[in-house]
């Protein structure tokens, strides 16, 4: 999220998470100020290769409940911002090749996974992988699936959604697919979406 009149727009849907990107390089980097939000849903502060001290600043700033990282950061890393600051969604670029044991050295520093398509940019390529993959994931971590879920990603979302490989998955991302410029959401295009999805 980026413009705050958008932000309330959205957040009267009561979605569980609200992101914030705090990554000067992202033509959704947020430097707003954050509109009184409903006490359930919790802000997520996204961050790429930042400092602890930066990480601190934005989190007590703005409040967050948890920080989504989305950069090279080590599990150390993930353990001192966990134990220190806010729970900790560690997030991974999937392709054919990725490796699904890599994840189990972050299994004890962060609370959640998110699982992104392997592109150019760090998050916001705006295309699916393909979630046939998370077949092989075998951890009890929940995660987040991620990666250009749009409308008409809808039946095959569904699908995923009742298979034994997604049981874990706690939380769908929404972004790209709803925005008519970065950071920009679509409100009646996002509402018919969830509704479509809770049916």
């Amino acid at each position: 999220m980026k413009f705050p009149e958008n932000i309330v727009e959205i957040a009267a849907f009561q979605p569980d998470y609200l992101g914030f990107i705090f990554y000067e390089k992202s033509p959704r980097n947020f430097d707003n100020k954050i509109p009184e939000l409903d006490k359930s849903i919790q802000k997520v502060g996204v961050f790429v290769d930042a400092s602890f001290e930066e990480i601190e600043k934005k989190v007590n700033q703005y409040k967050l409940d948890l920080v989504q990282l989305h950069g090279d950061e080590s599990p150390g890393f993930c353990s001192k911002i966990e134990t220190n600051l806010v729970k900790v969604i560690k997030s991974f670029s999937i392709d054919n090749q990725f490796n699904f044991k890599d994840l189990e050295k972050y299994k004890s520093n962060c609370s959640y996974y998110l699982f992104d398509t392997k592109g150019a940019n760090y998050g916001g390529n705006g295309t699916s992988f393909d979630w046939q993959l998370l077949a092989q994931y075998n951890l009890d971590k929940p995660y987040f699936l991620s990666g250009g879920i749009g409308t008409e990603s809808i039946t095959e979302l569904k699908e995923f959604l009742k298979k034994d490989y997604a049981k874990n998955c706690t939380a769908i991302d929404l972004n790209s697919q709803f925005e008519t410029e970065p950071g920009l959401k679509k409100p009646g295009t996002l509402k018919l979406f969830l509704q479509n999805l809770k049916e």
